[in-house]
């Protein structure tokens, strides 16, 4: 059992940064290194700092949580993790601030420690991954008193890695993202060293452990409601989940059928039928109108008839549901930190952006995002300028895809969509003079303009993707409710609106100004006077005001494997 718990007195080494600095921002040309970093060799002792002293005072746990902590140090040119690396300095400075002697003697501490790992599991994680039971069987054991030194060392370490563990992975997730996605590049929310170290100390002392638990999580609304929205789903689940609605045909308005009794069943389950109309073969207006709430609900076509994909969307099983919950959570400790000042995000599983300005919402739209085979990256930029009348030209992957195909079978593809062919010097030359059956050494460039690909104007951000807000003559399909429609770019909605926005300067950039500098047609870059960051986000869920769900199609299968990695038992690291 002792060398179980010096094993886990380690718990939180794979993840810990509460007394590192933040780790560098990953950005997506060199996410693959940062997935797995290379292990660093421990110092040779006659170089590395000088080992702090031994307890001066009498006190035999003390000695022995020293011992421990000596017998953590690598050995000379061993590999170590640089997460095992900070959490072991993290441990040692914990307990070398309090000269080394136990923090978890205090009962009431130990309650609320204990109090405080049970309830991750609102959070959505897993209270044995910071070994619950066995520190409560331990702290509860009537020979915990009677324990030897070494035996009460083990505990208090124990004790301490998972208390450490648990805020930060309440405070940052514990996931790590880039290992499900190497492009990610943002920020970890971020933990001042003296600041977290002293927290740590003062919530032992004051005995307000329970308190640091509840700072820990992110101090937003929507997180709040997300775990609220979890209890209510797995109360749901406890009472045997919602009632399904049996396979058939179609389902439509003024319909008699007996799988309309299951429908309606469903719906006031939902919270989307008055339970007084829970009965009944008819498909009446009201259970339409329901059917229509809960279709806008799932980013489904709202027709207010039952198909196969609002079927397959009310007999979703409540622990999907839920596992569904756990990873917005996960996400949500990944990137809410970060919702503040002025930003745009787009949340590419709903298919809309906002803009953001001193943390609050002003100005909304849809978009269009990648087809699941060219799906949209996640990361952050910052957007720096905008393309007044741009030029389109076309990516080698839509040529050989899409472009060629078409100009093959129709030779007045390229002038009836104004599109010129240049060569690798960027001259233009006759399409004539090309081998449309193996083309090599041109460039296909679509000219400004009416029909452009890109529309009116292009909003531009750094990143490896060649990635862009940009405006769409396909403005038909933003009334879709499913609007993975495009190419991996980002197909915005009232474009115009967010450049003015993004401006912020009615005198030079008014509506009427931005509108004058499209009607040049000319194409223009212009700077922004001060570059606005923009988060690509994923979230496959929204929370209305009064708290109820909303389950968006998770397009790019994301969600199963960060809830497989949320499953995922903590590792254990022998010291």
């Amino acid at each position: 059992m002792e060398a179980r718990f010096r094993s886990a007195a380690l718990l939180a080494w794979s993840i810990f940064p509460l007394v590192a600095a933040a780790g560098p921002q990953v950005h997506p040309t060199t996410a693959a290194s940062a997935a797995s970093p290379p292990p660093i060799v421990a110092p040779d002792p006659a170089t590395a700092a000088s080992t702090p002293a031994p307890p001066a005072i009498d006190d035999p746990v003390a000695q022995a949580v020293y011992a421990r902590i000596q017998q953590m140090a690598p050995i000379q040119g061993s590999p170590i993790s640089r997460q095992d690396a900070a959490l072991g300095k993290a441990l040692a400075d914990f307990y070398m601030q309090r000269h080394y002697t136990a923090a978890w003697t205090d009962d009431s501490n130990v309650q609320q420690l204990l109090g405080g790992l049970a309830s991750v599991d609102a959070d959505g994680l897993l209270p044995e991954d910071y070994h619950l039971s066995e520190l409560k069987a331990l702290a509860e054991s009537p020979n915990r008193a009677s324990a030897t030194p070494e035996q009460k060392a083990d505990f208090d370490m124990a004790a301490s890695s998972a208390y450490i563990t648990a805020l930060v992975q309440l405070a940052r997730g514990k996931v790590d993202p880039v290992r499900l996605d190497p492009t990610w590049n943002f920020d970890a929310a971020a933990i001042d060293p003296q600041q977290g170290m002293s927290m740590l100390q003062t919530s032992v002392d004051e005995r307000s452990v329970d308190q640091a638990f509840a700072m820990a999580r992110p101090q937003n609304p929507l997180y709040a409601k997300l775990r609220d929205a979890l209890a209510q789903l797995r109360t749901t689940a406890a009472q045997g989940g919602w009632p399904s609605v049996p396979e058939g045909p179609t389902l439509k308005p003024g319909m008699k059928d007996a799988r309309v009794e299951a429908l309606r069943a469903r719906m006031v389950a939902g919270g989307y039928l008055d339970p007084t109309l829970a009965h009944g073969h008819h498909f009446d207006n009201a259970l339409a109108d329901a059917v229509k709430r809960f279709q806008a609900d799932q980013y489904l076509d709202a027709d207010g008839s039952v198909g196969a994909g609002t079927l397959a969307s009310l007999n979703v099983p409540v622990q999907e549901r839920i596992g569904q919950v756990r990873a917005n959570l996960e996400r949500a400790r990944w990137l809410l930190h970060s919702l503040q000042g002025t930003f745009v995000v787009v949340d590419v599983a709903g298919y809309k952006i906002s803009f953001y300005r001193d943390g609050n919402p002003v100005w909304k739209s849809r978009v269009q995002v990648g087809k699941p085979y060219r799906s949209t990256p996640i990361f952050r930029s910052q957007i720096t300028y905008v393309t007044f009348n741009p030029t389109w030209t076309v990516p080698p992957t839509i040529l050989k895809n899409d472009v060629l195909p078409k100009i093959r079978s129709n030779p007045s593809y390229l002038a009836n969509n104004r599109i010129r062919v240049l060569d690798s010097g960027g001259n233009v030359v006759a399409a004539s003079s090309v081998n449309w059956a193996n083309p090599r050494g041109i460039t296909l460039r679509q000219d400004a303009g009416p029909g452009n690909s890109l529309g009116q104007v292009v909003i531009r951000f750094p990143n490896s993707f060649a990635v862009y807000l940009h405006d769409t003559p396909h403005q038909e399909l933003f009334s879709k409710a499913k609007r993975d429609t495009s190419s991996g770019c980002i197909r915005v909605e009232h474009p115009l609106d967010l450049v003015e926005l993004l401006f912020n300067d009615p005198d030079k950039f008014s509506r009427q100004a931005i509108d004058e500098r499209i009607a040049t047609k000319k194409t223009q870059n212009v700077t922004l006077p001060t570059a606005v960051p923009v988060l690509l986000a994923y979230w496959t869920v929204d929370i209305a005001d009064d708290g109820k769900l909303s389950y968006k199609p998770d397009i790019y299968d994301r969600d199963g494997p960060l809830v497989a990695a949320l499953d995922k038992p903590q590792p254990l690291r022998a010291p």
